[in-house]
């Protein structure tokens, strides 16, 4: 076959996963390769399909995708089966499916070129070794940047959540070195990025020696042109008190936290191998919110855990009450082969996960309304990221993550200043401040 020419790369599930993709275009783009048009992912040389493994049946999506391709005329592209269905399967997939080229988990496609490569000279070639950092020291220098990225900083998970594959598909905690994480922030931020999100499987997990992600947080904060820092995902059990006091004592560190407690039932909490109670949670929130008042907290939920009552559920519904989340993710239990969950007992029938997934997501839902409802009225700096559909019409984010609609001709990557307006179901509306045209003079 031919030298490929031409790529695209289709990214599901986590933030993690998203990041992975810009990397391995990175990687492409070195070779010289350019993206196909946006939609025309069949006509590309080369797909990689990097795949998420967090739903149930995922991989016979991640096999229906790679269906997807062949092309009318019955040929298709150069199909690589990436991230965490690709860590999960191994050579499996090939032998599921013969269109499948190469297979490369999520730490190792800084291998990707060699594979591509290797399938130009016949090979099939499979990578699903575990390599703690190989990747990050084989990637090239961030030259794309958006005005907001991704910046990951610790991969892999020590929980062992019973219902989680990450484990398996991520393997160990790791945390890169502190001077590579500034390296790269300061390249993407010379770049034009004005935002960075701090990723991690355990983000406050993240360590080097005696540096904590509080530290990282403070030491990324002084970069010229760094407008807002985020982090996700946390675990409660590693909100340490220098990461909360960050939140009262760095302006640049946006006053949002997603911090998932998954049940509120400390039973249920037990069974998922959470380490941490419904109280231990609701001291860390209080904790974070006596640090910043203003703060919008944001948590992930699983209904319908295997051996789940009503009475547990409704402990669910108690800890969303009491803590009144701007957003959350709420999930039905789903079997995840390979982990404990799956093989326990007491499995919770389909229509009883649907009727209490529909209870928490309309508490949810209340929760956001009434968040956004009380920043109506209020002045702040959002900043602009995409454009509207309406003319004049661009669109920011707020500091606590709400999309914010406003008629202005600023610019992406602008920070305006705005009054917000009205709440809409999942955003807000702003009009500009009067010293935005003085700054600008």
């Amino acid at each position: 076959m031919t030298a490929p020419r031409t790529f695209a790369i289709k990214s599901f599930g986590c933030q993690m996963n998203v990041y992975d993709g810009e990397r391995m275009a990175e990687l492409l783009g070195a070779e010289g390769m350019t993206p196909a048009a946006p939609g025309a992912d069949a006509d590309a040389d080369v797909v990689v399909l990097n795949t998420c493994h967090i739903r149930e049946k995922a991989a016979e999506k991640a096999y229906s995708e790679v269906g997807r391709l062949r092309r009318e005329d019955g040929s298709r592209p150069v199909i690589a089966l990436a991230g965490c269905v690709a860590q999960a399967e191994g050579a499996e997939a090939k032998r599921r499916s013969k269109s499948i080229d190469l297979v490369v988990g999520p730490q190792a496609y800084h291998r990707l070129p060699e594979m591509l490569r290797e399938v130009e000279a016949g090979g099939r070639p499979v990578d699903t070794d575990l390599p703690p950092l190989d990747k990050f020291a084989a990637l090239p220098r961030r030259r794309r940047a958006g005005v907001s990225a991704f910046l990951s900083v610790q991969e892999g998970c020590d929980k062992f959540c019973t219902y989680c594959v990450v484990p398996y598909t991520r393997g160990a905690e790791i945390s890169r070195p502190i001077g590579d994480l500034l390296d790269e922030a300061a390249q993407l931020v010379e770049g034009g990025t004005r935002e960075l999100t701090l990723l991690g499987q355990n983000v406050n997990a993240w360590e080097d020696g005696s540096e904590t992600l509080a530290t990282l947080i403070r030491k990324l904060a002084p970069l010229p042109g760094l407008e807002r820092i985020r982090y996700t995902t946390s675990h409660p059990i590693n909100m340490a008190d220098d990461l909360i006091a960050a939140h009262a004592e760095v302006p640049e560190l946006m006053p949002y936290l997603h911090l998932p407690v998954q049940a509120g039932s400390d039973r249920i909490l037990k069974a998922m191998n959470r380490h941490h109670t419904a109280a231990d949670y609701l001291r860390v929130i209080a904790k974070v919110r006596a640090a910043n008042p203003a703060i919008a907290l944001s948590g992930d939920f699983i209904v319908g855990f295997p051996g789940e009552t009503e009475e547990d559920f409704a402990a669910t519904l108690r800890i969303v009450e009491e803590v009144g989340y701007a957003s959350a993710f709420t999930f039905k239990y789903s079997p995840r082969p390979g982990t404990p969950a799956a093989t326990m007992g007491d499995q919770v029938p389909e229509p009883v996960k649907d009727e209490r997934l529909q209870r928490l997501q309309a508490l949810v839902m209340e929760g956001s309304r009434r968040f956004n409802a009380a920043k109506v009225g209020t002045e702040t700096r959002i900043l602009i990221d995409r454009v509207g559909r309406k003319p004049g019409q661009m669109i920011g984010k707020s500091p606590w993550l709400q999309s914010v609609f406003v008629e202005t001709d600023a610019k992406i990557g602008d920070m305006v200043d705005v009054r917000l307006t009205a709440a809409l179901p999942n955003s807000l509306a702003g009009e500009l401040l009067a010293r935005n045209s003085k700054q600008a003079a």
